[in-house]
């Protein structure tokens, strides 16, 4: 199978989304220019072109597009040709309405925006596949094709009669009877029993809770049907262009598609991601998902989207400030990325973005975004030859599953405050503040390769996860786990005596006796730290040590930390301090070491390959004691045992073997 090295070719891509259909053509000789000045060596072309290329059903206007492919080929820039299947044209809404997507309530999801399609629509299907293969005929042998891009963002959900069709047609082929399918979904509850498969809906709008088994099931279905709209688009190109990767991109840690499952069948995993600048742990979140990617790949990745500047979709849309996007974008590739691209190169001046900043802004080639931009791409230039295609390696382990995100979050849960992200977000800070490299795994995935591994919060699991989790405490392993997880099964039956029996043995629990969620501005004391969000009345067995325990209130006395061996249970959101305390001691245990010890605050080493990145999250100027001789790669200099960052700074280093 291709792969991203057969695009990237020992470099890294940059570049970005080329929207040049916006734009006169006069001024794509303007755009190929600046693009050479800035490094730019990959571009995206297509994502939104469908109506352009077939103005009406039936036409091909390709003309454009060939003139714009050879002008990047022209200038050494490679294409990432995109099938322009995310935005149907209105005549296709128009002359086809069954192709447009129904809300819960049976309500129509106009065209006017983008995303517009059931994804189950035979019809739509027909007219993407059409527009895939005259493109993948007409470009197969282009010298500037370098990656195939389907579709954008995949995200739609759909309600309407032919979803429900292609929903009992997937549950047919899971359950096999209606006597099964029962069984799984517990509808002897609320008389909810179906005696035939016609009589099985999408989950629409109800009169009250719905069944959260059905929901469960359709989330899955959903993620499943987008996938064949996928893999039918990707097999059209992959039979014309065997050679070249194909890759979709990936909205960030987003619910309605089982990333695990989807990366299985790409060639290129790929993401885009968007932190707010405003938000002081933003480079965390960068390299959570930046780990969570490099995991589903199990290799290099590309950063598909990523803005150069604002966005313009939350409540108040701040700029990024100067040098953070350096920042962010380096700490990228540190974490695996080999493509580090943009929505977009140049900023729109009509639609719905037009405030969503570009690598090109409205400012021009003389504004500050521009010039942050081509000293980017100077500097991948630099450190491409010796960073492409090279791996990490981490110790530690956070698992992370959508099957017991989509069921943790069905309606009439404990606690509607606990949201799934959010925890996974607060453990994988710990560890990131610790210094600890991190991937991210499936709870059924092989754990053999990690000294620690750590679990959030993860309701349900099945029983197979269960087992995993066992053999690796058995093998010698750490297992951290977080509260109420192991309460379902994988039909979201809930587990007898309220969490998985071999678990409770496993942290040493007797007894779950209740769950105690807290409100939003709610805390727990416990031994030495607060906890928040949520608490548990548990009943040690006396086979283990209980670490912490809760002190005052109605859980006084009771133990909230545990641990039992290699296995450690913490039934509260321990206050973040705390929790990197509580992980700092649990690797130690495990023989888990930081990248690099005694840094100062703010600053974070990641070691990709021979390569030790040093990246610094603060705006004051830091030195890095660090002893050993290194060359920083971005500006040549050797470190003479310590190394300055100014704000944002980030040094590259190489060791030289001699001081």
């Amino acid at each position: 199978m291709p792969n991203l090295h057969d695009a990237t070719r020992g470099r890294v891509l940059f570049g970005g989304d080329y929207n040049p259909e916006q734009w006169p053509e006069e001024v794509w000789a303007q755009d190929a220019r600046l693009m050479e000045e800035a490094g730019v060596n990959s571009v995206t072309l297509g994502v939104f072109s469908w109506a352009k290329i077939e103005p009406r059903p039936g036409a091909r206007e390709f003309g454009w597009l060939d003139r714009l492919m050879h002008l990047m080929d022209t200038h050494g820039i490679t294409v990432v040709l995109a099938t322009p299947t995310a935005s149907p044209p209105p005549w296709l809404g128009a002359l086809h309405p069954e192709t447009l997507p129904r809300a819960e309530d049976g309500s129509v999801v106009w065209y006017g925006s983008r995303q517009h399609f059931c994804p189950s629509s035979p019809v739509y299907r027909r007219y993407a596949a059409a527009l895939t293969e005259d493109l993948a005929a007409r470009y197969a042998d282009h010298p500037a094709l370098g990656v195939w891009h389907i579709n954008n963002e995949y995200c739609t959900h759909c309600w309407c009669d032919a979803s429900a069709a292609h929903f009992r047609r997937w549950l047919a082929a899971r359950y096999g009877t209606t006597a099964a399918l029962n069984e799984a979904w517990g509808t002897a509850f609320w008389s909810q029993r179906y005696d035939s498969w016609e009589e099985i809906l999408a989950p629409r709008r109800a009169q009250y809770l719905r069944n959260p088994a059905q929901l469960l099931d359709f989330k899955r279905f959903t993620s499943d049907a987008l996938l064949e709209c996928y893999t039918a688009e990707r097999d059209i190109v992959a039979r014309h262009t065997p050679h070249i990767p194909v890759t979709t991109n990936f909205m960030p840690l987003w619910a309605g598609q089982d990333a695990w499952e989807w990366s299985r069948h790409e060639d290129i995993v790929s993401v885009d991601i968007y932190p707010d600048p405003r938000d002081p742990r933003g480079g965390q979140y960068n390299a959570m998902l930046a780990d969570m990617t490099r995991s589903q790949a199990a290799g290099p990745w590309m950063l598909m989207e990523q803005a150069a500047g604002r966005v313009n979709w939350r409540g108040v849309n701040h700029p990024k400030p100067a040098g953070l996007n350096r920042l962010w974008s380096l700490q990228a590739v540190a974490r695996g990325a080999d493509a580090v691209c943009y929505f977009q190169w140049r900023q729109s001046r009509q639609g719905a973005e037009k405030f969503h900043s570009g690598m090109l802004t409205h400012a021009g080639e003389h504004g500050r975004t521009f010039r942050e931009i081509t000293r980017i791409g100077a500097e991948l230039a630099l450190i491409g030859a010796e960073v492409s295609g090279t791996e990490l390696s981490a110790d530690v382990a956070v698992l992370h599953d959508w099957d017991a995100w989509w069921a943790g979050g069905q309606e009439g849960r404990p606690s509607s405050l606990l949201e799934y992200t959010d925890v996974v977000r607060a453990w994988h800070r710990a560890l990131w503040e610790q210094g600890a490299a991190t991937d991210f795994a499936h709870p059924e995935g092989d754990l053999s390769g990690y000294r620690m591994v750590v679990v959030p919060q993860l309701y349900l699991l099945t029983d197979a996860a269960v087992d995993n989790l066992l053999a690796h405490v058995r093998g010698g392993g750490t297992l951290v786990c977080g509260f109420f997880t192991g309460i379902a099964d994988g039909d979201d039956r809930i587990r007898p005596g309220g969490m998985d029996g071999r678990l409770r043995e496993l942290f040493g629990v007797r007894t779950v006796h209740e769950w105690w969620p807290l409100e939003a501005d709610a805390t727990v004391e416990c031994d030495g730290f607060t906890g928040g969000l949520w608490s548990e009345e548990l009943e040690a067995d006396g086979t283990g040590e209980v670490l912490a325990t809760y002190v005052g209130g109605e859980l006084d006395g009771l133990p909230a930390v545990l641990r039992k061996g290699g296995a450690w249970y913490v039934s509260t959101l321990p206050e973040p301090r705390a929790l990197r305390d509580l992980l700092g001691r649990a690797a130690t245990a495990a023989g888990v070491r930081p990248v690099r010890s005694g840094l100062p605050e703010g600053v974070e080493a990641v070691r990709r390959g021979t390569l030790l990145f040093l990246l610094h999250h603060g705006r004051d100027t830091v030195t890095v004691e660090l002893p050993g001789a290194y060359v920083d790669l971005l500006t040549g200099a050797k470190t003479g045992g310590r190394v300055e960052l100014g704000r944002y700074g980030v040094a590259v280093l190489k060791e030289t073997g001699t001081p």
